[in-house]
């Protein structure tokens, strides 16, 4: 399957069977999602960065909550998490998934604000690439992007929601991947356009891989 990044925290699953679009951000964010068409869209929460489903073409199928779903052999489990540190008090709830697409399981964390509880953590674990919050503001800053990490031990790690050249917003600034790849112990590595990934093409230990914004 292929994956791109489309900025934020919107990534394209292009699988044999089906393309999954998750979090589309609206261009008010900087990003501009361009012509793109999918069959699912995940949504982590109602927020302009996150939900701009009107944004893709086709008549895709837009899952936006917890629960169990399986749409054009795609197996999506929505996880209810929270997007603070005090339960969803500030902030409100976010959904996390976990996406099983050519037999690879993905999760993304959406705009996650604190570490997993156990409840959540269970129903995560496994995942073979986690797409995870890195920046700060209002979602995972770097050392807590670090501690989700060890609680999910992915085989790849893909940062999103941090600072670039093209977002801009309003609400509180991100910061750049930097920090998040010191904590890490790892030199950011160069970032790629696309990604290929297979079964077999998973790396035997965690790496942290960036991506390209397709602007």
């Amino acid at each position: 399957m292929e994956l791109t990044w489309l900025g934020h925290s919107c990534f394209r699953l292009r699988g044999k069977d089906a393309t999954v679009l998750t979090d589309p951000p609206a261009p008010s964010t900087g990003y501009s999602l361009g012509r793109v068409s999918a069959d699912i869209i995940t949504v982590s929460h109602k927020h302009p960065g996150h939900s701009h489903v009107a944004g893709v073409s086709g008549e895709p199928k837009v899952v936006d909550g917890p629960g169990e779903y399986e749409i054009k052999q795609v197996l999506i489990s929505g996880v209810q998490t929270y997007h603070d540190n005090e339960r969803g008090k500030r902030l409100g709830r976010n959904t996390a998934y976990l996406i099983t697409l050519d037999d690879i399981h993905f999760c993304h964390l959406g705009d996650l604000g604190d570490a997993l509880d156990n409840r959540a953590q269970e129903a995560l674990e496994g995942c073979d690439v986690l797409f995870v919050p890195v920046g700060g503001g209002n979602a995972l800053d770097a050392a807590q992007a670090a501690q989700v990490v060890t609680q999910l031990s992915p085989r790849l790690i893909i940062p999103m929601h941090y600072a670039t050249p093209a977002y801009k917003s309003d609400g509180p600034p991100l910061e750049g991947v930097e920090r998040f790849c010191k904590e890490m112990g790892v030199e950011p590595p160069e970032p790629v356009g696309k990604l290929t990934i297979t079964t077999s093409s998973l790396p035997a230990e965690t790496q942290v891989t960036l991506l390209s914004y397709r602007g």
